[in-house]
């Protein structure tokens, strides 16, 4: 029985885009997908239409790994619009409540830092969790409210950039799950004038390099180089990838020979020196180190496959 058809090319790693204002993650997604003609392409966590800035894309087998990047940590610079509160707590949404901007401060020092450290968050109905199998924004568009368990969430760094009339801008360093608008609308409300969000950026995920981000207008000034110098594109955008393991570069390396690889590759706990004694590993094979999949350790001490790289013929 032969095998189907693959639609697109093989390629593997991760892109770091630089998302445009306006566009949708999945928009963007897409338009990547179709430049890098990938069979296979996937999101690290939507950042909303208005929000611009890192929004990693993997590809291929990068794919299988990008759940180890939705659980890392964020930072952002967003600015407020004081005096306002929206429905969807940004300025795409519908203004619900106008008030005047009269807190010190006094008054906004200290309600900067009761968003500091652990914390519980409550996440706004426009949001992509999911209540009974269907998105919250869903039944929001719907005006539906239902009912949302407070989420622990860890602000690391808050800093204060400026506040100039009915302006506030922030920077934020956060943990997974965190609702930056959530955060500017709760503020808000302590501040009792409410806010939204008018701009937000995201400046980095995980410690992926902030420099290695680029534009879609950057890839199709790509694809059209490759063409006026007649040779395959990916020879321009390939370089471009992380490598496809960079999602879970904050997991330990275990590397194993060759010959015991065979074994890992097949589904089976294998030995390995130097492993840790507990927890997931990424797991590379021979010499070269290649990347072949995600471990754990068993109970018994050995590195069990967890999610393995398919090798494809080239």
């Amino acid at each position: 029985m032969s095998r189907p058809r693959r639609r697109g090319r093989d390629v593997h790693g991760v892109l770091l885009l630089d998302k445009p204002q306006g566009a949708s993650s999945n928009d963007v997604l897409q338009k990547v997908k179709r430049i890098y003609n990938a069979n296979r392409a996937g999101h690290t966590g939507a950042l909303d239409p208005l929000a611009t800035g890192m929004l990693p894309i993997c590809l291929g087998e990068a794919t299988k790994f990008s759940q180890y990047l939705l659980d890392s940590d964020k930072r952002y610079r967003v600015i407020a619009r004081l005096g306002q509160r929206t429905d969807t707590s940004d300025a795409d949404g519908n203004i619900v409540e106008e008030r005047p901007v009269t807190f010190t401060d006094a008054q906004l020092a200290e309600a900067l830092e009761s968003f500091r450290g652990d914390t519980l968050q409550v996440p706004s109905m426009y949001s992509a969790l999911k209540y009974q199998g269907k998105k919250l924004y869903e039944y929001a568009r719907q005006g539906i409210e239902v009912p949302r368990e407070a989420r622990p969430i860890t602000v690391y760094e808050l800093l204060f950039i400026r506040h100039e009339g009915n302006e506030l801008e922030l920077e934020v360093h956060c943990s997974k799950g965190t609702y930056i608008r959530t955060i500017i609308d709760d503020l808000g409300e302590k501040l009792g004038c409410g806010a939204h969000v008018i701009y937000l950026r995201r400046l980095a995920v995980s410690k992926y390099p902030v420099e290695r981000m680029v534009t879609l207008e950057q890839l199709r000034s790509l694809v059209e180089q490759a063409d006026a110098q007649e040779i395959p594109a990916a020879q321009l955008l390939d370089p471009l990838l992380m490598p496809m393991d960079s999602p879970a570069s904050d997991f330990p390396r275990v590397n194993i020979p060759t010959v015991v690889a065979a074994y890992f590759k097949q589904g089976q706990p294998v030995r390995a020196s130097q492993a840790p004694a507990a927890g997931l590993v990424r797991v590379t094979e021979g010499d070269d180190e290649a990347f072949i999949g995600m471990g754990e350790i068993d109970d018994e001490g050995r590195v069990a496959p967890r999610r393995l790289v398919v090798e494809y013929p080239q």
